[in-house]
Parts: C-alpha cells; sequence; structure tokens
C-alpha cells in the first residue's frame, strides 16, 4: 500500500511559501525581509498553480521558494539585524531614563554586519563579478549626482563620487573605453575590461531631485551591496596594473573643484630585497643555490664559445628575457623565398597601444566653458589625449589657452563676428580648428579621426546614431545621404504625371488598341504548360506585339506569380505550424510578429517623412 499524501504537505504547496509565512518563519520585520532578498540575490516565483501553491486559497500573494527561505535562515546578517532591534531597545529604554553613560556605551558597541562574504557567495570568481557591475556603476553615478537629503546623507554621496571617479580613473588609464553615445536620459559608456563588454549611464549635471514616489530605502539597500561589490572589483583592478588602491585625493584640488584631476595614480612598490630568494642545496656538505648553479652554467658556456668547442652565437650565451625574446625565421613551406614570423609577447603588446586606443594622443584639445568638463575630459583622456579648460570649469588644467600645442577647441555656440579681436588672438583662432562636441563622439565610435568640416562651429550637425545597434533593418539616417536614385525618380514620375493628365484624351484612345496585346500578356500569364504559353504566343502575334517584348512581359508575369504562389504556400505552412504550437508559444510568435511589422511601420514612416524634408529642401534650392 502506497504512502497517503496529505493536502497542502507535498507538491507546489510545499516546494512555495507565501511573503507572509516567511516573514514570520524568519522572525523579522517586512523591511528586514525585503533587504535580505536584495543583498542575497532572492525574488519572487510564480508558480503554475497559484491556488495549488497558496493550499487552495485563490488570494492575491507573493510566492518565494521553500528552499530560498531556508537559506536565509542561516544568514548571519539576519543575526546582527535581530540583534540591532535588541540594540534600539536597550537604547531608547537608556535614553528614556536618562542613562547617558548606558547610552554612550551602547552606542560605541552598536553591532554592524558586513557584506563580503556575501560577495564571495554570489561572486565565485573575478570574472563573474566584473561581468555584473554594470547595474552598480549606473547607481553609483546616479547617487554621485543627487543632493544631500535627510534620507541620502552627505558621506554616502561623497562615497559614491569618490568611487565613480576611481572606475574613471582605471578606464582612462587603461584606455578601455570603446563606445559612446548621447542620449535623452544622459551619457552611455561601454568600456571592455578583462574581455567583458561594461556598459553604464552617466546622468547629465542638472540638478536632480529625488521623487516623493520613489522608495529610497530600497535604493540604498542596492545601493550598500554594490559599494562592497565595486570595493573588491576596485581593488582587483588597480593592484593587477600596479597602482595604488585607494588612490590618494588632493584636498585641496577637490575643493577647487579639480574632480577626477584631485587622484594622482602612483604605482605600487613593491617590498622586495635586493637579492632574490633562492632555493638552497647540500652538496658534499656544501650548501649550493640555484644562483650558483646559474652562474657556472653561464661560464662553462662562455668558456666553450671562446674555445670554438661548438658553433654558438654569442648572443645566446647571456640568458635572455622573456619580454626580449625573439623567434628565429624560418622559411615557408609554400613559399620558400618568404620567412614565416611568429608573434611574440613583446610584439602583441606593442599592437594593443596602437589603433582606437590611442586615438587623440597627436592632438590637444581646448574645452569652451559651455561644454561638460567631466564628460569630454574623460572622453579625450582615456584616448590618449590632452585637454585644457578654463579657470570657470574648476582647477587643475596642465595648460592655458594661449597655449601653441593647442590643435582643437570643443565649442558648442553660435558663429558671431568678434569686431575688437587683435591680430594675435585672430591668428590664433585661424590656426586651430573649432569643431562642435559631437565630433569626439563620433570621432570614437567610428574607431578613426572623422573630417572636421561637417562639425564646425555653427553648421547643421550630421545625425548622431546610436553605436550599440538595436535590431537589424533599423531606420540609418545616414544610409541615403550619399545616393538619392529613389528620391529622384519619384520627383520625376511626379513631374511626368502632370503630362499624363494633359494627354489623357490621347491614352484613352490608344489604350483601345493596347487591348488585346494586354490580353495576350494575361494569357502568357496565365498559363501553366508549354501549350498554353504556346497559344498565347501565336495571339500575341496576332496582335501585333514584338516577340522579344512578349517573352520579356511574359517573365516578368510568371515571375509574379510564382512570388504570389511562394507567398501563399508559406502562408499555409506558418498556419499549419502555429496550428502546432502551444497557447504559449502561438502568444509569443504573434507578439515577435506584431513587433516586427511595428518596427517595419515606423521605419517606414521615417523614411517617408526624409523624403518630403530632402524634396522641400530641393525645391528650396531650385527657387
Amino acid at each position: 500500500m502506497g504512502r497517503i499524501k496529505q493536502r497542502g504537505k507535498a507538491g507546489a504547496a510545499k516546494a512555495y511559501i507565501t511573503r507572509s509565512m516567511a516573514v514570520k518563519k524568519l522572525q523579522c520585520s517586512l523591511a528586514d525581509f525585503r533587504r535580505l532578498c536584495i543583498l542575497k540575490g532572492i525574488f519572487p516565483r510564480e508558480p503554475r498553480s497559484r491556488k495549488r501553491a497558496n493550499k487552495g486559497s485563490s488570494a492575491p500573494t507573493s510566492f518565494y521558494y521553500t528552499k530560498d527561505i531556508a537559506y536565509l535562515a542561516h544568514e548571519p546578517v539576519l543575526k546582527k539585524l535581530r540583534e540591532h532591534k535588541a540594540f534600539a531597545k536597550k537604547l531608547s529604554r537608556a535614553l528614556g531614563r536618562g542613562e547617558w553613560s548606558v547610552a554612550k556605551s551602547l552606542e560605541e558597541n552598536k553591532p554592524m554586519y558586513r557584506l563580503d562574504h556575501i560577495i564571495k557567495e554570489r561572486y565565485p570568481t573575478f570574472i563573474d563579478a566584473v561581468r555584473d557591475i554594470d547595474d552598480a556603476l549606473c547607481m553609483i553615478f546616479l547617487f554621485a549626482s543627487l543632493p544631500s537629503t535627510s534620507r541620502v546623507s552627505a558621506t554616502l554621496i561623497e562615497n559614491c563620487s569618490r568611487l565613480a571617479a576611481e572606475w574613471q580613473l582605471y578606464v582612462m588609464h587603461s584606455h578601455a573605453l570603446r563606445k559612446v553615445f548621447l542620449s535623452i536620459k544622459g551619457v552611455y559608456y561601454q568600456a571592455e575590461v578583462m574581455d567583458q563588454t561594461v556598459t553604464w549611464l552617466v546622468p547629465y549635471q542638472f540638478t536632480q531631485h529625488i521623487p516623493t514616489d520613489v522608495d529610497v530605502r530600497v535604493m540604498l539597500t542596492f545601493l550598500e551591496l554594490y559599494q562592497t561589490l565595486l570595493g573588491f572589483v576596485f581593488f582587483k583592478l588597480y593592484t593587477d596594473v600596479g597602482l595604488v588602491y585607494p588612490p590618494p585625493l588632493d584636498t585641496k584640488k577637490d575643493e577647487a573643484g579639480a574632480g577626477v584631476g584631485a587622484f594622482s595614480l602612483q604605482e605600487a612598490k613593491t617590498m622586495q630585497s635586493a637579492v632574490s630568494k633562492s632555493k638552497t642545496v647540500e652538496v658534499d656538505g656544501k650548501r649550493v643555490s640555484s644562483k650558483d648553479v646559474r652562474q657556472t652554467i653561464k661560464t662553462i658556456v662562455t668558456a666553450e664559445a671562446a674555445d670554438g668547442d661548438i658553433n654558438m652565437p654569442a648572443s645566446d650565451s647571456v640568458p635572455m628575457d622573456e619580454d626580449d625574446e625573439e623567434f628565429v625565421s624560418q622559411p615557408s613551406k609554400t613559399h620558400p623565398e618568404e620567412a614565416s614570423t611568429l608573434p611574440t609577447l613583446k610584439s602583441l603588446s606593442a599592437l594593443s597601444q596602437s589603433g582606437p586606443l590611442k586615438l587623440f594622443a597627436p592632438y590637444t584639445f581646448w574645452l569652451s566653458r559651455e561644454t561638460s568638463r567631466p564628460v569630454f575630459e574623460f572622453l579625450v583622456r582615456s584616448f590618449g589625449g590632452r585637454i585644457g579648460w578654463p579657470a570657470s570649469s574648476g582647477s587643475g588644467s596642465p595648460f592655458d589657452e594661449t597655449d601653441e600645442t593647442i590643435t582643437h577647441v570643443i565649442i558648442d555656440r553660435p558663429l558671431v563676428e568678434r569686431p575688437n579681436e587683435s591680430e594675435e588672438e585672430r591668428e590664433r583662432r585661424l590656426r586651430r580648428k573649432h569643431v562642435q562636441p559631437q565630433w569626439i563622439v563620433d570621432c570614437i565610435n567610428a574607431g578613426k579621426i572623422l573630417l572636421e568640416e561637417p562639425y564646425l562651429q555653427g553648421k547643421t550637425l550630421p545625425p548622431h546614431l546610436s553605436p550599440f545597434g538595436d535590431h537589424v533593418g533599423a531606420y540609418d539616417p545616414a544610409a541615403g545621404l550619399t545616393g538619392e536614385d529613389v528620391e529622384m525618380e519619384q520627383e520625376g514620375s511626379d513631374e511626368s504625371g502632370e503630362e499624363q493628365d494633359e494627354e489623357g484624351s490621347e491614352a484613352e484612345e490608344e489604350e483601345e488598341e493596347v487591348q488585346p496585346e494586354k490580353a495576350a500578356l494575361k494569357a502568357a500569364a496565365a498559363a501553366e504548360d508549354e501549350a498554353a504559353l504556346r497559344a498565347a504566343e501565336l495571339e500575341a502575334e496576332a496582335a501585333g506585339v514584338d516577340f522579344g517584348t512578349f517573352e520579356k512581359e511574359a517573365r516578368k508575369a510568371q515571375k509574379k506569380t510564382k512570388k504570389a504562389e511562394a507567398k501563399q504556400v508559406d502562408e499555409a505552412e506558418e498556419d499549419m505550424n502555429k496550428m502546432m504550437m502551444s497557447n504559449k508559444q502561438k502568444k509569443l510568435y504573434e507578439r515577435m510578429k506584431y513587433g516586427e511589422k511595428k518596427r517595419a511601420a515606423e521605419r517606414q514612416n521615417l523614411e517617408e517623412k526624409r523624403k518630403v524634408i530632402e524634396k522641400e529642401k530641393r525645391r528650396k534650392n531650385k527657387a
């Protein structure tokens, strides 16, 4: 006899637990439960049958895995939260009784918890942590731009600003930036760190306000986790490239508004002794080290080379470092006259520093006062360029406006005449290229230096496109800038339309004569075998249609017929496939098709608008 199953103790009722039951089981408040779930990465689940999971009840509620709640029961942070609850009761009692010494002692021994073990649990390897810092960086840069309030302390904002500056310093030092996009929300950046693509959003430097309908406590819990995560990641990144972490901060420059320039990168000094530790062994009662062995081998090789016993180049007698190692060129088997070369670590490291990574290295930029200094300082320095700015944008500029090495001026104001301009200022202005800020971003996305002509001061800028590529077949504003054949054909058809109206009566007369030809061509299109096609050919010949014209039109008609038949077959096959789908798959497929049709309609609408605008431009140019 099998085991009798009891209601509510097996299946979905056992695998899932409601939120109220989870809070009751953990013996904590709802706020602490929410904080634990955020820190541990536990989120609500959706069972297949909510009624079965809720033991027959259909009341709306949130469900969690029972195993996840049992996992939370052993969390050390939960223990600290309980201790903090007891601490709060003792502190309020001491303050109510006026026991100030007891309250001070309690405050000094306030229970605190750390999240180091949670970071190690959620991210077993360093690559996992780097792969998941996108949201962390977005949150850090968001809070760094917020004003301090009663809910968001100034210390928290200062810490976020420091972490944001540390990340920017590392990206600039390693030249890891790859793509930039200036959007309505802010500036999107994409960098490549440890072969992982990291994308984050930085809001513009406007006055920010925290909405009243946003639960700041939830965001602060996420921020608490992200700060710990970024601390671990930045320490590893800095130490891997031989830099001191955290980078030292110059307080005077920071107070003067130097921003990222207030931090300085310093190389870590390796505490190694002058004499490297070597392994020692005893041979015949004498202690011999590895250094002595290497020295003896070197002496023997040098002596043999001097005696001429062996044919060895003199360079081989000196041990080479791994960085200086070069491979000997060997003749290729397929092309004996050419020597095949193998890349070395030295040559590969040299290649990695060339190309787009040092895009702005030959240029020196000067920022105008209306441009955003933090954005363009980060962009130019990430690609090896030098940049300066006026004192109104903050201190720390490496040079002033009169520097002779300045090649480009980033300016974002209209072109105006300067009647009081001196001869020296005029020569300086003509020697430099005044470009708009979009030129910097488009050069980075293109991976090369673009022509400055379309981006000069006062000119209408070309469209700024997203380098991330949302989907294939999207509308591209720059696609038809060079070739306008379609529009010219449409314009020609519009002009010929007027001539057709004038000659309408003549066309009606000719239409009566062409009716036999059309009938013959229709018969050719409807022909299914050679006999019917031969009959249509004879009919066309009797109607006076040329054989070449008949053959050409017949091919076109047959192609249209085949396309229509293929479309009908595809639609029938699609209907058959939809019949074999489940309801869930069918709904998903219909949503995909709806999205494709919507995107195609949007693209067609934008192309039509563009055609109208370009047609108006041509008419104005002709006028």
